[in-house]
């Protein structure tokens, strides 16, 4: 920790190979926390892997010189030691399907977090599928893939009667709905977007989903309450 507070407050002017050399060292941190026994303290450690990724994430002049491809590292440490920690999932398809471009690594760490989750439990489990489905729609093009899980979500989010859940399971039909009836649909992929910017991320990813949308035929109107909503210009 002292070593990455060192790098944070001195990244602007340490020469790139440097910062190459502490990514290495972390790699090599984070190989040997894969690896140690957590005797019952699983949580803990998931939690104390989250608060390193944010710090790694966060530091906008590092990774504008070494990429994110560390991203992945941590959430394999993460949903390994607590595949509930359902913030967790949304970090992991921001960070390496979106800046590291390894979609497939976020997807496959989806799925075998999905096998220790439930429609009841966590709460809001729910979401996990609609970030795979946002990973497989937007990044892998497999729009039959991602229709399945905007299905799986939205049958999650119908068990549960809260307004969110009930907003989480329409969204998600709709979606599913659009790709049915055109895998290549715009329409589907505007939506999917929306949800991207609607997640309430960094303004980085905040920029990319309003670019997307634009580029979509979409235009984004911000509301006085913070929400954002989509004005079609055009039809599927």
């Amino acid at each position: 920790m002292p070593r990455m507070q060192k790098l944070l407050h001195s990244s602007k002017t340490v020469p790139v190979k440097t910062l190459q050399r502490e990514i290495d060292l972390e790699r090599t941190r984070l190989n040997v926390i894969k690896k140690i026994p957590s005797f019952g303290y699983d949580n803990v450690i998931a939690n104390l892997a989250y608060l390193w990724f944010l710090q790694y994430f966060g530091d906008d002049e590092v990774r504008s010189k070494t990429g994110y491809n560390l991203s992945p590292e941590y959430f394999e440490i993460i949903l390994a030691r607590d595949p509930r920690f359902i913030t967790a999932y949304l970090g992991l398809s921001t960070s390496t399907s979106m800046y590291a471009a390894m979609p497939e690594f976020s997807i496959k760490l989806m799925e075998k977090g999905l096998k220790s989750l439930s429609p009841f439990a966590p709460t809001k489990s729910y979401y996990v599928w609609r970030y795979k489905g946002i990973d497989e729609l937007l990044f892998l093009g497999q729009s039959l893939k991602a229709r399945q899980s905007f299905e799986k979500s939205a049958d999650w989010a119908s068990y549960h009667s809260d307004e969110e859940s009930q907003q989480a399971r329409a969204i998600s039909e709709k979606t599913a709905e659009f790709l049915s009836r055109n895998p290549n649909s715009t329409y589907a992929r505007i939506a999917t977007w929306a949800m991207v910017l609607n997640n309430q991320l960094d303004e980085k990813t905040r920029q990319r989903a309003i670019r997307e949308i634009k580029a979509l035929g979409g235009d984004v109107i911000n509301s006085p309450d913070g929400t954002h909503k989509i004005k079609l210009s055009k039809k599927d």
